[in-house]
């Protein structure tokens, strides 16, 4: 094997405080006038870095004791990991995405990490009487119309906090009204009447209202596709209908709408292959719109390692990792799941959307990278 010769050794002298290594170096053998000398470096700068370095180690500590109380004091459902990184058998892509999410960690304490997500209130004035009228929407904002919009300007009428008309329009004065109104029960300030505004207002209908369940197929049923439906699925004529505004006529599809928990999955011609009720985000961390699917694993890791998600399909990424649809999870030490069929419907995840097995088998083979998914 071929060596690499190691350079001559150097003849360092003594600066001038006398201490070694800090005066110049030359070459033996070498011709020319020495380099500079470089000054001695201070005790106090000595002390500076001891200071920094001693800090940051603190700093380190700290954040590593955090962390860990975070993922060991949660109970499963409160701790969900959500957020993915794909197993150390994948291909680069999937390293890449596990290198990003595990970063992530949305599930540790996802109100803490999300200033958008609606924590209830730390003081609050005492639910309200809201006139008898309720919302039919999940939230309503600036620039809504409609009922809701009138039962949320008489409930803060009523609450004292609104001076305007009538008039079914959320204007600017409905907007301030709604953040005042925030601000004095102890809300998270965004000037929204969702599901804890509402619910202090006295006008929140209860988070069943907006859930559409199907009586559970026959034994033996299955999808368009000759797939088997799971207790929570509906296929064709059997299930609910497509809501407005989830890209009607585009093409072969995954929807997903927020306020009732559902996912369709649509076809070329239109057709609602299947349809079932899922378990989202209990935080405003589920970005609407249209997105692509761009990855998928068989088998991924929950982002603190801990839980398995099987089917993962990631379709966003936020900044603090992607979201998608995967099975219900199951901590990876128990094989316990972190919540049941039965309560699907519900938002329990800290992120991505949990479907029943059969359902996420389903969607596995159903939806491929660079489909889109419309997040109503």
């Amino acid at each position: 094997m071929a060596m690499t010769e190691a350079p001559p050794a150097a003849t360092r002298t003594r600066g001038p405080s006398g201490a070694p290594g800090h005066g110049s170096a030359t070459r033996s053998g070498s011709t020319g006038s020495p380099r500079p000398v470089r000054p001695p470096v201070t005790p106090d700068v000595y002390i500076r870095r001891r200071i920094v370095v001693g800090l940051a180690v603190v700093a380190l500590l700290v954040g590593g004791l955090v962390a860990i109380r975070q993922l060991r004091g949660g109970s499963p459902t409160e701790a969900a990991p959500n957020l993915t990184v794909a197993p150390a058998a994948a291909a680069a892509t999937e390293a890449a995405d596990a290198a990003a999410t595990d970063q992530a960690g949305d599930t540790a304490d996802p109100a803490a990490l999300d200033p958008v997500a609606e924590e209830a209130p730390t003081d609050t004035l005492g639910a309200l009487d809201g006139g008898g009228c309720m919302l039919d929407e999940v939230e309503v904002k600036r620039g809504d119309t409609g009922e809701s919009v009138e039962c949320a300007q008489t409930a803060l009428l009523a609450a004292g906090y609104y001076t305007g008309e009538i008039n079914g329009t959320f204007d600017d004065l409905t907007y301030l009204a709604a953040r005042d109104f925030q601000v004095a029960v102890g809300l998270y300030v965004d000037g929204i009447v969702g599901k804890n505004t509402a619910t202090e207002l006295g006008i929140w209908p209860g988070n069943e209202a907006f859930i559409v369940r199907t009586p559970p197929p026959p034994a033996g049923a299955t999808d368009l596709w000759g797939m088997a439906l799971s207790s929570v699925a509906s296929a064709g004529d059997d299930a609910p209908p497509l809501p407005e505004g989830a890209g009607q006529g585009t093409g072969k599809r995954v929807v997903y709408e927020r306020a009732s928990q559902r996912v369709w999955a649509i076809d070329d011609e239109e057709r609602i292959v299947r349809s079932y009720l899922v378990s989202g985000s209990q935080y405003r961390n589920e970005v609407p719109g249209v997105h692509t699917i761009y990855s998928k694993s068989e088998s991924a890791l929950g982002w603190d390692l801990q839980a398995d998600l099987p089917y993962m399909i990631r379709y966003t990424q936020t900044e603090r990792g992607h979201i998608g649809f995967h099975a219900i999870p199951s901590w990876r030490d128990t094989g316990e799941k972190l919540q049941t069929e039965d309560e699907l419907g519900q938002k329990l995840s800290g992120g991505c959307t949990r479907q029943a097995p059969l359902d996420a088998q389903f969607l596995w083979a159903f939806a491929d990278v660079g489909d889109k998914v419309h997040v109503l």
